[in-house]
């Protein structure tokens, strides 16, 4: 995942947005404000994003700030790829 549009496009796949996700911006607010991501869907994108990248993430990892924002999931995504 290069850019913020491939962690768009995570999102909107992983969360079945049907293309909602495409129109957020690093400032988009997700957890607590997006119905879609519960519980469930956090695990279902963190096993997403070690599919897609390779990457490993621990439990120790993930805490709330993770997924506060697209920015932040992003800013998350490209410290473990890099």
């Amino acid at each position: 995942m290069n850019d913020l549009n491939d962690v768009l496009q995570l999102l909107d796949d992983t969360l079945g947005l049907g293309g909602r996700g495409l129109k957020f911006t690093a400032d988009t607010p997700l957890l607590g404000a997006l119905p879609e991501l519960d519980s469930m869907a956090v695990v279902n994108l963190i096993t997403a994003m070690e599919e897609r990248l390779g990457i490993a993430v621990s439990d120790d990892d993930i805490s709330g700030d993770t997924f506060a924002t697209v920015g932040s999931l992003a800013r998350f995504i490209q410290e473990r790829a890099g």
